[in-house]
Parts: structure tokens; sequence; C-alpha cells
């Protein structure tokens, strides 16, 4: 492929068209309604391939640069995952006046109690050299008059197959807080009619954050799984921003004791 994606006579066309809806835009006032109505419909199908066109390059290029490297894994590690919204970009890349449920892409959703929509989140270019994760996200929260915010993430069909009471699962974190909050993280496993639910605390060091759930304390039944997710809660999450750098999910067999 040339440089650039194009060839010579395909740049060439390119700056054409550039400079004719250049021309067009501040002629617009000049043009017939009918003309006007035909050149929006085939503008919003342009725009529609442009927006497939540049996520799809940054994807593949995001892909290139980091894949799933800086990703906590324990000892005989068989399973991890870096959520979507970590690795990919996302449309809209942010949104403000969140209401309750919001999909944020990537298989993640925003829930919370507030009757305000006070909050607002953006996904960002991760800059930091000691993250893997190509991209962050960031929330702020001004007035808030709920008890909880969460983000709930799907879990893909891979973190079930060979799943058994004999393997726990480690949930690790890099975040940011503007100011103290508690975290939690609750990991659902529905199996046949019944849904195993169990909550830790994340235990944060500095800004990295880790909580484990050991199944060999649930009730799953391994014959019967069916599907996972895993729900982040920040408490009374009120006047603060939340920088989530990086969110990954392992699984390991326990150790016998």
């Amino acid at each position: 492929m040339a440089l650039g994606g194009f060839t010579y006579f395909e740049r060439r066309s390119l700056d054409k068209a550039l400079k004719r809806w250049s021309e067009m835009a501040d002629g617009a006032k000049a043009y017939r309604p009918s003309e006007l109505t035909a050149t929006v419909g085939r503008f919003s199908s342009l725009r529609h391939q442009l927006d497939r066109a540049r996520t799809a390059a940054e994807i593949a290029l995001v892909g290139q640069m980091r894949g799933d490297e800086g990703i906590t894994r324990p000892e005989q590690c068989d399973w991890v995952y870096r959520p979507g919204l970590w690795r990919e970009p996302i449309l809209p890349a942010g949104q403000v006046g969140l209401m309750s449920p919001t999909d944020l892409g990537g298989g993640v959703t925003l829930f919370h109690d507030s009757g305000s929509t006070e909050l607002s989140y953006r996904q960002v270019r991760n800059t930091r050299s000691d993250v893997g994760a190509a991209f962050g996200l960031v929330f702020e929260v001004y007035r808030f008059d709920g008890s909880f915010l969460s983000l709930v993430q799907d879990l893909p069909d891979a973190a079930l197959e060979g799943l058994t009471r004999d393997h726990f699962l480690q949930v690790a974190l890099c975040a940011s807080l503007e100011s103290p909050l508690e975290v939690y993280a609750r990991l659902n496993v529905q199996h046949g009619p019944n849904c195993e639910q169990m909550v830790r605390q994340i235990a944060f060091d500095g800004d990295r954050g880790l909580a484990e759930f050991d199944l060999a304390y649930s009730k799953i039944n391994e014959k019967r799984l069916e599907k996972m997710w895993l729900d982040l809660i920040f408490e009374g999450p009120q006047m603060n921003q939340v920088k989530l750098w990086d969110m990954s999910v392992a699984r390991a067999p326990r150790a016998d004791i």
C-alpha cells in the first residue's frame, strides 16, 4: 500500500474533494434547498465511513503498540483479560449528564442511584509509561445525591471455560482518586437459575488496587455456568474525579494447602 494508505492519484483526488467541500461550506447559502438536502445525506454517509475508518486504524495501531502487556498475572495464570474500554477507542469518547443505565461501550454499563445527573466521563489516550492499557477512563462527579456509582463489566465466555471451584480470580486496577473513596468489586456468576455473588473491597497501595475472589468459598455449579460479570462500585463519589488508567482480570488455579 502506498505511503499514507493512498496512491499519488488518490491523494490528488482527495485534495480536490477537500477543496470542493471547503468551497461549499463557505458558500452554502447560495445552494438550492434540494441541493443542500442531497449534500447533507451524502456527508452523513461519508462521516459514518470516515468514523469507521478512523476507529479501525486506531484499534489496529493500539493492538500493534500495547496488546495485553502490563497485566498483573498470578502464578499458573490460565486466563487474562483487559476489557475493551481500556484497549480500544469508544464512540462517543465522552458524555455529560449521565442517566442510569448508560452504555459506555466495550461491554461496560454505568449505573447509579442519583436523582441528579451532574457527572460525566471521557476516554483518554493513556500516556503513562508504567501502564499497559492504551486508554484510560476519567469520571468527574459533582452534585450527587445517591449512594453509589457502579461500572458493570461483562466478561467473555472464555472466562467460564474450564472454570471450577479450585480457581480464584484477581481484579487489578490502576486508579487516581482526587479524594479518598471506597471502591468495591463484586463478582457475579450465573449458574442455571442461580447467581453467585462475591464482594471484596479493592485494597489500594498507592494507585494500584487489587481484589481476589476464591471460588472455593462459593456455591457455583460448575456444570451449569452461563455468564459472569464484574461490578466496580464507588461509594459516595460526589465532588470527586476518578481516573481509571487500567483494569484487568486474571484467573488461576488455587494453590493446594
